[in-house]
C-alpha cells in the first residue's frame, strides 16, 4: 500500500536540537518539518509502536514519554481522531510488555490523553500467514511454513518510537529493528542469526500492508555501546522524524559515528529500493548543522549475555542452534537472560547509571513530569537475588565436590 520508490518525504530527515522545557513543542515543529501529515491519511487508524527494550526505566533504553507525549499532541492538535490513535505494544520473551509499560511512564500518558491500547501478546490477537508479494531476503527459510503477523495490522497507518541507540546484533537499532517486536511473534528470536536481513523483509512486509508510515527518534538520553540494556548514556538533545525508515536509521547511524553503508539491513534495504540508506543522498531539514555531529560512539561491543548468543549465532556454538532456541528446552535462554541483566547488571552497573541519568534535566522531567507519585524503578534493583543464587550455586558445587571426593576415597 506505500509504494517504496515514490513516497512523501523518501529520503528527507527532519533535525531538531530541543530541551526538557521545549520538547514537547519542539517535536510538534519536527513532525511538521517532515511533513507527516503527507504520510498518515487522517481516515485510517495509526499504530503508534512503542519500543520497550526492557521492562525496568533505563535511559536510551525504550521510547521515552516526552517522545510519546510531543507525538500525541501533535496528532491531536492536527485534527486526528483520539479514537484512531492506537498504543500499540509487543512483550518478548524477556521483558513483561505491562511491567514496561508501567515503568517506562507509556501508561501515564496513554491514560492522560484516553488513547486505545492494542497488545499483541494477548491471545484474542489473530495472527495471520502474510503471503508476499515479492522474493524474501531470508524469513521464507527461517519460517518455511509461512510468516505469520498481526490481522489487526493490515490497512492502518504505523508511526515507529524507537530511540537512538546502538545494539548488540546489528550495532544500532532505530526505525526498522522497532517493527520487529510487533510483526514477528515469540518465535522471533530464530532470526538472530539472520537479523540485518530479516529487518529488510519486515520493512517489505510494512511497506505492502500499512496505509502510511511515519518515524519519529528520540536522542535526548542516546545509548552507546552493548545495546540495548546495557548502555552508557549520554545527553545529546536531538530528535529526528522521516517516512524513510531507511534514511532514519541512516542518519541517526551517521551522527553516532558508524558509515550507514557499512550496515547490512542498511545497505540491503536502500539496494532493494525501500529508501535512501547513502547518507549523501539524504536531505535533512531543520537544525541541519545537527547532522554533522559525529559522536564517536562505541557500536560494536558486547556483554557477557550477549557474546553467549554470538556463539550460538554464529561461533562455536553454532550446531546446536536448533536444539538450544528451538526445541523444550529453549526456557534456559530465557531465565540466563532474565538472571544476567535484572539479577546481576542492572543491581551492580546499572542502577548507579540510571540513577545518575536521574539527576540530569531530562531525569528531572521523568520524575517531575511523567512520575509525580511513584519512584523511578521502585522495586527494582536489590542485589540479595542474584547473591543468594549464587551462595547456593556455590554450596551446590562444593556439596557435589565433597560428595565426588568420599566417593573416589571410599571406592580406592
Amino acid at each position: 500500500m506505500i509504494d517504496p520508490n515514490n513516497f512523501p518525504g523518501r529520503g528527507t530527515v527532519a533535525i531538531l536540537r530541543t530541551s526538557p522545557e521545549t520538547v514537547l513543542e519542539d517535536y510538534a515543529r519536527l513532525m511538521r518539518l517532515a511533513r507527516y501529515q503527507d504520510n498518515l491519511p487522517q481516515d485510517k487508524e495509526t499504530l503508534l509502536k512503542i519500543n520497550i527494550s526492557w521492562q525496568i526505566w533505563y535511559p536510551s533504553c525504550s521510547t521515552t514519554p516526552w517522545q510519546l507525549e510531543g507525538v500525541v499532541k501533535t496528532l491531536l492538535a492536527d485534527g486526528y481522531d483520539r479514537d484512531r490513535l492506537i498504543a500499540t505494544h509487543n512483550d518478548t520473551v524477556v521483558v513483561n510488555g505491562r511491567e514496561g509499560q508501567r515503568n517506562n511512564r507509556h501508561q501515564f500518558v496513554q491514560d492522560r490523553y484516553g488513547l486505545r491500547t492494542a497488545e499483541t501478546y494477548l491471545k484474542d490477537v489473530e495472527w495471520v500467514t502474510y503471503e508476499p508479494k515479492q522474493r524474501f531476503l531470508v524469513l521464507n527459510q527461517v519460517y518455511p511454513h509461512g510468516v505469520r503477523i498481526p490481522k489487526y495490522f493490515y490497512g492502518k497507518n504505523v508511526l515507529h518510537l524507537p530511540t537512538q541507540k546502538t545494539h548488540v546484533f546489528t550495532h544500532i537499532t532505530g526505525a526498522m529493528k522497532n517493527a520487529f517486536g510487533g510483526l514477528l511473534d515469540q518465535r522471533r528470536h530464530w532470526t538472530h542469526s539472520v537479523i540485518d536481513d530479516t529487518l529488510v523483509d519486515l520493512l517489505q512486509i510494512q511497506q505492502d500492508i500499512h496505509a502510511g508510515m511515519f518515524c519519529v527518534m528520540d536522542g535526548t538520553l542516546a545509548g552507546e555501546g552493548p545495546g540495548p540494556r546495557a548502555t552508557r548514556w549520554h545527553v545529546k538533545n536531538v530528535i529526528m522524524a522521516s517516512s524513510d525508515p531507511v534514511a532514519i536509521d541512516a542518519a541517526s547511524a551517521k551522527i553516532m559515528g558508524l558509515d550507514p553503508m557499512s550496515l547490512r539491513f542498511i545497505r540491503h534495504a536502500h539496494a532493494r529500493g525501500f529508501g535512501i540508506g547513502d547518507p549523501r543522498e539524504i536531505k535533512f531539514v531543520g537544525d541541519v548543522d545537527a547532522a554533522d555531529e559525529n559522536w564517536h560512539f562505541s557500536a560494536y561491543e558486547n556483554t557477557f549475555a550477549s557474546w553467549g548468543q554470538h556463539q550460538i549465532y554464529h561461533g562455536f556454538l553454532h550446531p546446536f542452534e536448533h536444539l538450544l532456541l528451538r526445541t523444550p528446552i529453549v526456557p534456559w535462554s530465557y531465565a540466563a537472560s532474565n538472571f544476567y541483566h535484572n539479577w546481576y547488571w542492572y543491581p551492580f552497573i546499572g542502577k548507579k547509571r540510571a540513577e545518575a541519568a536521574l539527576q540530569t534535566e531530562w531525569g528531572k522531567l521523568l520524575q517531575n513530569s511523567y512520575s509525580p507519585e511513584a519512584p523511578i524503578n521502585q522495586g527494582y534493583g536489590s542485589r540479595r537475588p542474584f547473591i543468594a543464587a549464587s551462595t547456593g550455586t556455590a554450596a551446590a558445587l562444593a556439596a557435589l565436590g565433597i560428595g565426588l571426593f568420599f566417593m573416589l576415597k571410599k571406592n580406592s
